[in-house]
């Protein structure tokens, strides 16, 4: 089962100095594990300003959410922590993370600390897709997290590998709320309704996300795409697009590496005899090789459609994805 994830470009960096993170926490003297802090606030940290967004959707003005990674010209793939994210997680009431590899040196410090901290992992939610399979799906390039409870890795008659950004599952972003809620009540449980009532709005505002992605499944079902990374895959798999991308491409993207040359022209060659109804593009794993198929898709007027993996500047997470889907939806409106 191949495993999307950007380990390896972070190679072993990401180790280095864990015993001395593992010391800074201790010598900043975290509050203890789910004791929320004297004034009665409690402080969640989240892994990047994505699921920063959930959280603060969930606990409200009254809970302090802070985000490790929230540079939106970031990679989070290749982030390195430091000293002073250690010291964020070890003052935190709550840590959520991505999970599935993805944020692997939250987890890292994590276990460093060793103090059993509440934490929620959004890749390791239960939750069910429709039965019915995306249109034309035809490449392996990840679907639900693996090894969820009670999760079938059958899904569709086919096999599915692990793709791990699943903020762009909308199930998946609304059941991590509902289990964000139920940590924060575990912690203060005279305010666990009010942050039950909190993930149900959240809940109603995804719902509405997810309706607009079931109207280009049934007006666009069948188009094709190209993708220059599987960020959006789950996006993309909802929507009943089929990605056409070269497999080998994707993998070699999403691992850090230079695609093959073969992989490379078939990748040019789809985009040249506009073959693809849209490219999605992520600018935050940007290389020479994803920018030159940028500009072929420019220079054959096929729409460029960017999905990244952070939040931008002032936005939340409902009207950043709310924003994306509309621009899917345009451009595949215009193609045939």
């Amino acid at each position: 089962m191949t495993v999307f994830t950007r380990r390896a470009r972070r190679g072993g960096t990401a180790l280095a100095g864990l015993a001395a993170v593992a010391l800074t926490v201790s010598a900043c003297g975290g509050t203890d594990s789910g004791q929320a802090a004297d004034d009665g606030q409690l402080t969640v940290v989240a892994t990047t300003n994505v699921w920063a967004s959930v959280a603060r959707a969930v606990g409200g003005p009254n809970v302090e959410v802070e985000s490790i990674i929230d540079d939106p010209a970031a990679d989070p793939h290749s982030y390195e922590s430091s000293p002073q994210d250690a010291a964020k997680v070890g003052d935190a009431d709550l840590v959520l993370l991505n999970g599935g590899g993805y944020d692997e040196f939250a987890e890292q410090i994590l276990t460093g600390t060793g103090a059993g901290k509440p934490t929620v992992q959004a890749v390791e939610g239960e939750h069910e897709h429709a039965e019915e399979p995306a249109a034309g799906h035809e490449h392996e390039h990840g679907s639900e997290p693996a090894e969820a409870p009670g999760h079938s890795d059958e899904h569709a008659g086919h096999d599915h590998s692990v793709n791990e950004h699943v903020w762009y599952d909308l199930h998946v972003v609304r059941e991590t709320a509902d289990r964000v809620a139920e940590e924060l009540g575990k912690i203060q449980p005279e305010r666990a309704q009010e942050f039950r009532d909190n993930a149900a709005r959240f809940g109603e505002q995804i719902g509405g996300l997810e309706g607009r992605v079931d109207q280009i499944a049934a007006s666009e079902r069948g188009k094709k795409v190209i993708v220059t990374e599987p960020v959006a895959h789950y996006l993309v798999e909802a929507a009943g697009l089929t990605d056409i991308t070269p497999p080998s491409f994707v993998n070699s993207v999403e691992a850090g590496n230079d695609p093959a040359a073969a992989a490379v022209a078939e990748i040019q060659n789809a985009v040249n005899s506009r073959q693809a109804a849209a490219v999605i593009y992520n600018p935050q794993t940007e290389s020479p090789v994803t920018e030159s198929v940028r500009k072929s898709a420019e220079q054959n007027q096929t729409p460029v459609v960017e999905m990244t993996e952070t939040l931008p500047q002032d936005q939340d997470y409902v009207r950043w994805m709310d924003g994306q889907i509309s621009a899917l939806q345009a451009a595949l409106a215009g193609r045939p």
